[in-house]
C-alpha cells in the first residue's frame, strides 16, 4: 500500500472540490485532490451548452471548457490531482483509497473537503426495468461524452433544469423529443429553458405522470395519467409511442464517504434528501472536515463553485494561511455572491433551507 501525506485533502473533483482546491492552494496549502473519474470536472464535462449568469460563474463558457479552466487554475497552483481512485475506507488518521487497477493508497491529512457531488434519482412504475427506461446523467453520457443517440423517440420525465437542457441536448443529437412530464401543476426549471424546448416544438406537459411503460423486449409505449395537486391520478389517460424513457427526477447528496467520517446529519427535501450538517464555513461536526457543493445539498453549478471557494478558504485559514482583512472579506463576498444565486422562487426556498441545516448544527 502507497502512503502519502498532504496538509488538505480535497474528495471529488467536480466544480466544487476543484474550487476549494483552487483557493486552498493560492493561500499556499498544500493540495491533493482524489477524483473517481478519469478526467476532472464531474458533471460539467457533460455540459455542451453555455452557462448563463455571472461572469465569476463561467457565463457563457459551456461546462467542459469550464472544467478544463478549473483543472488547468489548480494544477498551475500546484494543486496534485489523482484521477480514477475512488474511496474505500475511512480511518481516524488516514482515507484508504483505490484505483482502478485495485492498488490501495492511504492519504493522510491536516484538513479534508467532501466534495463527492450527488447521485441520480430513479422512479419506480411497471415496465421501468426494461431497456429504453435511462437516467438523464445516463442519456448525457451518450450523447455528449460518446456521441451516441440514445433513441429516436424519446420522452423525458421531469421538468427541472436538468429534464429541460436534456430535452434540448438530445433534440441536438437528432433524437425526437416527443414531451416532458411534469407531475406540478407548473414546470420546475428557468423560463429560459422551457422556452428554447417549446420554440422547437416540444410539449411540456404538466398535471400528468407516468402509469406504465409497455413494451415486450424494449420500451414501446407509454401510458400518462393526469393527476390531482396532491399526485392522486385522476383517470385521463394519454398513451404515447416512444421507445426510450428519460428519467430526469432529481438528484441526491452523495452521503457515504460522510457517514463513513461519522458526520451529524440532517434531512432536507429541498436539497435532495440526507444530508452533512454544516455551519456557515461549510465545515462539518467532524472537526477539520469540510463539505461543499452537491454533497452539501443539491443546488446549481454556480453554487457549488461559491461553496467549494468558502470551504477551501475555511480549510487553509484553519491551518494559518491567509489570515486576516483580506480573508475576511473575501469570505464576505462569497456569502453574498451565494444569497444573491439564491434568489428567486427556487433560490429563496433552497436559501431557507441551506439556513435550516445551519442553525441545526449549531443547535445540535
Amino acid at each position: 500500500m502507497k502512503h502519502r501525506e498532504t496538509e488538505i485533502l480535497v474528495v471529488g473533483g467536480g466544480p466544487a472540490g476543484l474550487s476549494a482546491a483552487i483557493e486552498a492552494a493560492d493561500r499556499g496549502a498544500g493540495v491533493l485532490l482524489v477524483d473517481e473519474q478519469k478526467d476532472p470536472g464531474g458533471q460539467l464535462v457533460k455540459q455542451i451548452h453555455k452557462f448563463f449568469g455571472s461572469g465569476r460563474h463561467g457565463a457563457g463558457t459551456r461546462g467542459i471548457d469550464l472544467a478544463t479552466q478549473l483543472a488547468s487554475k489548480a494544477q498551475k497552483l500546484g494543486v496534485q490531482i489523482l484521477q480514477g481512485m475512488s474511496a474505500v475506507g475511512v480511518f481516524e488518521d488516514s482515507v484508504i483509497f483505490s484505483d482502478r487497477d485495485g492498488s490501495l493508497f492511504r492519504f493522510r491529512a491536516s484538513r479534508g473537503i467532501i466534495a463527492t457531488g450527488a447521485s441520480e434519482k430513479t422512479a419506480a412504475f411497471p415496465g421501468w426495468t426494461l431497456p429504453g427506461v435511462i437516467t438523464a446523467g445516463a442519456a448525457q453520457t451518450f450523447v455528449n461524452l460518446h456521441r451516441v443517440v440514445v433513441g429516436q423517440k424519446v420522452l423525458v420525465i421531469g421538468s427541472g433544469n436538468v429534464g429541460l437542457i436534456v430535452a434540448y441536448q438530445l433534440l441536438q443529437a437528432g433524437s425526437e423529443v416527443a414531451g416532458i412530464v411534469e407531475m406540478r401543476p407548473e414546470i420546475g426549471g428557468w423560463g429560459v429553458h422551457a422556452s428554447k424546448v417549446r420554440r422547437l416544438g416540444v410539449p411540456i406537459l404538466t398535471g400528468m405522470s407516468v402509469k406504465e411503460v409497455r413494451g415486450r423486449d424494449c420500451v414501446e409505449e407509454i401510458v400518462l395519467c393526469t393527476v390531482d395537486q396532491d399526485g392522486t391520478p385522476s383517470g385521463e389517460e394519454r398513451i404515447i409511442t416512444v421507445d426510450t424513457v428519460c428519467l430526469a427526477v432529481g438528484l441526491s447528496p452523495r452521503i457515504e464517504f460522510p457517514q463513513w467520517l461519522g458526520c451529524r446529519m440532517g434531512f432536507s427535501a429541498l436539497l435532495g434528501g440526507y444530508l452533512p450538517l454544516h455551519n456557515s464555513v461549510m465545515e462539518t461536526a467532524v472537526p477539520g472536515w469540510f463539505v461543499a457543493g452537491d454533497a452539501a445539498g443539491v443546488e446549481e453549478a454556480s453554487t457549488a463553485i461559491e461553496e467549494g471557494r468558502l470551504a477551501g478558504i475555511a480549510a487553509a485559514t484553519s491551518l494559518g494561511y491567509g489570515k486576516g482583512t483580506t480573508c475576511e472579506e473575501e469570505i464576505r463576498e462569497i456569502r453574498e455572491s451565494l444569497n444573491e444565486l439564491r434568489l428567486g422562487p427556487f433560490g429563496r426556498e433552497r436559501k431557507r433551507a441551506k439556513e435550516r441545516v445551519v442553525s441545526e448544527y449549531e443547535t445540535g
